[in-house]
């Protein structure tokens, strides 16, 4: 048993985190960092779901010090440009680490400074961070102390583009991600973007084409790819609670262009034969209802045979597969527990 802290735990990624290890065998939640100004509320006060079920009350960074001594594994799930005053902190007192945020997601310091204009203060610790993308890297992920979890929108983007980058299918600079989340991937905080009367029955684009997870998608897609790759990112707002559709769009390669759908399906289903959270259709295309609240990645795929477009469409829950649930998934690995510990549970549906 395993002892966890949580810090961020009164937002939306920290709470679905805190509701999966409480179902989790072999993890035991000791302590919880809020806001200051839910200083001493218990967790059940501001999601009454958790009520007689997790009462601890929410701390704040002013103990970090004094609680870091009886916690084995930290979860961060902050904004980012916080947890890098922390973490090498944690590192250097002998903790493992997640972090759920995007301050260790580069090993490329200048790469994060252009996306989130902020300097590492440690360059040794980002350096030995390994991006928690287990269907990539789980060999390095179960070796380590440090993980940059990554984002939910590059989880679904990643997940769809990489056996077509890694087998060289397709033309990298024709990559296009038009990707569709629901509000929750926006926070809790209150927002004119996130007002009910602002997003239902609606949707739109925006942050196009300086949304920081391009960034992200472009930088993993090009080590993949052993080359600068700039990936096309455009991210919606739909109006729903959960769940992200990311539908990538490349074109085949000349030579290949007589690849067919059912070779892909096949490319795709031996790619991924080793992750057990990557469910590839054979045919139809993937729902965001039949992932939601799972750690679930569901991956369709199409080619359009007169233009040698490849169509493929990525589905997950944000909150689970592209945060909460792929943070414990980066856990039980470095852990040394069964990577699907804790993480079985099938979507909720309808």
């Amino acid at each position: 048993m395993i002892k966890i802290g949580i810090v961020g735990a009164g937002g939306y990624a920290g709470v679905t985190l805190l509701s999966i290890l409480l179902r989790h065998p072999e993890a035991e939640v000791v302590w919880l960092m809020s806001e200051e100004a839910h200083k001493g509320k218990k967790i059940s006060e501001l999601y009454p779901q958790l009520k007689g079920i997790c009462e601890l009350p929410c701390d704040t960074l002013d103990n970090f010090d004094k609680q870091l001594a009886k916690i084995d594994l930290i979860f961060l799930a902050l904004p980012h440009g916080i947890s890098i005053n922390y973490v090498p902190k944690m590192i250097k007192a002998g903790k493992k680490v997640v972090d759920l945020g995007a301050d260790y997601r580069f090993h490329d310091e200048a790469v994060f400074k252009k996306w989130y204009q902020l300097e590492h203060p440690d360059k040794a610790v980002l350096a030995e961070a390994i991006f928690g993308l287990p269907e990539l890297y789980k060999n390095e992920i179960k070796k380590a102390r440090l993980i940059g979890n990554p984002g939910c929108y590059p989880t679904a983007s990643i997940l769809g583009l990489s056996p077509l980058v890694k087998h060289k299918l397709v033309d990298n600079n024709s990559l296009i991600v038009d990707a569709k989340s629901g509000v929750s991937g926006a926070g809790r905080g209150v927002s004119l973007k996130v007002h009910f009367c602002e997003r239902n029955e609606g949707i739109m684009a925006y942050a196009v084409n300086n949304h920081r997870h391009m960034g992200e998608v472009s930088y993993q897609i090009g080590k993949i790819a052993g080359e600068n790759i700039n990936v096309t990112f455009v991210p919606h707002l739909v109006p729903m609670n959960r769940g992200i559709l990311a539908t990538c769009y490349a074109k085949l390669k000349s030579q290949k262009s007589k690849v067919k759908s059912n070779e892909l399906v096949s490319l795709y289903k031996e790619f991924y034969k080793e992750a057990p959270f990557v469910r590839v259709y054979e045919s139809g295309e993937p729902c965001t209802k039949n992932v939601a609240g799972s750690n679930y990645c569901d991956i369709g795929i199409s080619i359009n045979e007169e233009s040698g477009t490849v169509i493929v469409m990525s589905v997950i829950d944000n909150l689970v597969k592209g945060a909460a649930g792929q943070a414990v998934q980066n856990m039980n690995l470095i852990c040394g527990f069964e990577e699907t510990l804790g993480l079985k549970q099938i979507a909720l549906y309808p």
